[in-house]
């Protein structure tokens, strides 16, 4: 990645902490199959679609030249062969030379992940081997004078996880030290904590819709009384939660793989399922936080760019692309430029609002829950614009908008157990404005 002077590098950090901010869309770039050069893959990235940040596998110098000029952040990786090596710090050096050097200046590389879910891996000296090995790479690159592109390393989702108290989550007791020591290196080296997020592998088959943001029964955490409505958000939360426990919560959290595949053997896997758990990550990876995590960036890599055929293993393993290649759409979530994708089209002109039926109490308990969840309740306070004579309709039916609106409007947003109804009509009055993004 190019360098960026101090000072703009602040203002970004000042205007994030203010205002939601737009976060680059990832996705994964895998090369198992019978795909067109890279350079024609690259062109389609740059003039069809709006992805800007792509995360490759390797470092293919085919790739990273077809990449260079275009301005579309690179994520690049060590392979996992390639770990022990990489303990000798000469290694380190004549690594870089190889595969970073050669298109640092034209090629904007952001991140470079040391081997892939190695703790998968059961390797011990691959484990044992991974952080000297960052720390080496890490300690390189500075002295190239590349501190802009950050070493990090990607794992599965290995926290035991609280689904009724996704807070109360925990990393497993036999690798906390090891997650300890990796925390602590991201810390340092101002890098990412990267896991691969696959609410698809954590599937309950009688709640399908909880894993692909669908309607579904919401679950509340007992210990933070924060509600949620999908898995993904919970598994956010169960990451920062195991992260914060070890006292590293200020470390930044992205997410090097998610996705739904579009075929397999069980019934979810379909090309509507596919589309609406990517449209919903790609709402996340634009402005959507958690409820722990409300105002808080997450770089989000979509699994994956095309349907890769060249993959071993079953149905599943080849079907988890956005687009197949010939670069027809597998599905259509909005990632071609001037394509809506999804249901964004119909989301024009909706609001949601209290439900006629739905009682004080109801309505009470949903202002609370918003509130709860970082949304500024500040206009229907007293001297609030929509405060409305204390009038509880109108307060709840303005802040459950806004939560909707904040969401995507995304229908399981608007469904607050019930008492929440989408409309297409405005109902905005001369005083209170109701928010529509």
């Amino acid at each position: 990645m190019a360098k960026t002077p101090f000072f703009l590098l602040l203002v970004s950090v000042v205007i994030f902490q203010l205002s939601a901010v737009t976060s680059a869309l990832g996705v994964n770039y895998g090369t198992l199959g019978k795909l067109r050069p890279p350079k024609e893959v690259v062109d389609f990235i740059k003039t069809k679609t709006i992805i800007d940040s792509v995360k490759i596998f390797d470092a293919s110098p085919d790739i990273l030249r077809a990449l260079a000029g275009t301005e579309i952040d690179v994520t690049i990786m060590v392979p996992n062969a390639n770990i022990t090596a990489m303990v000798n710090v000469d290694y380190a050096r004549q690594w870089v030379a190889a595969n970073v050097l050669p298109f640092s200046q034209k090629t904007k590389i952001k991140y470079i992940c040391v081997g892939n879910e190695i703790l998968l891996s059961n390797d011990g000296n691959l484990i044992s081997n991974l952080i000297p090995a960052m720390q080496n790479l890490d300690k390189v690159l500075k002295a190239c004078g590349l501190i802009s592109m950050k070493v990090t390393t990607p794992h599965a989702f290995t926290v035991g996880y609280n689904q009724n108290a996704p807070s109360q989550s925990r990393f497993k007791n036999d690798k906390t030290d090891f997650f300890a020591k990796i925390l602590e290196f991201n810390r340092q080296a101002k890098s990412p904590f990267m896991i691969n997020a696959y609410p698809y592998f954590m599937i309950d088959p009688n709640n399908v819709n909880y894993a692909i943001f669908g309607p579904s029964e919401t679950i509340t955490d007992s210990n933070t009384q924060k509600t949620y409505n999908n898995m993904f958000d919970a598994v956010m939360d169960a990451t920062y939660s195991a992260m914060s426990a070890l006292g590293y919560g200020d470390v930044d959290i992205a997410v090097g793989e998610t996705g739904w595949p579009s075929a397999c053997d069980a019934s979810w896997c379909t090309p509507q399922n596919a589309a609406k758990y990517n449209l919903n990550i790609i709402k996340r990876a634009k402005n959507i936080g958690t409820p722990l995590m409300p105002n808080r960036h997450i770089d989000i890599y979509l699994f994956a760019l095309f349907n890769e055929d060249g993959k071993p293993g079953s149905t599943v393993e080849k079907n988890w692309g956005l687009f197949k290649p010939d670069f027809s759409p597998v599905y259509d979530v909005g990632v071609l430029r001037g394509v809506t994708g999804g249901d964004a089209q119909t989301n024009s002109g909706k609001w949601c609002v209290a439900r006629q039926e739905a009682t004080d109490a109801q309505l009470g308990a949903d202002i609370d829950w918003v509130c709860s969840q970082g949304i500024d309740c500040k206009p229907i306070s007293p001297s609030g614009t929509c405060f409305d004579n204390n009038n509880l309709r109108t307060r709840a039916s303005f802040i459950m908008n806004v939560y909707y609106q904040s969401k995507g409007r995304s229908d399981d947003a608007c469904s607050f157990g019930g008492s929440g109804i989408v409309v297409s009509t405005d109902p905005s009055t001369s005083t209170c404005k109701r928010q529509m993004v």
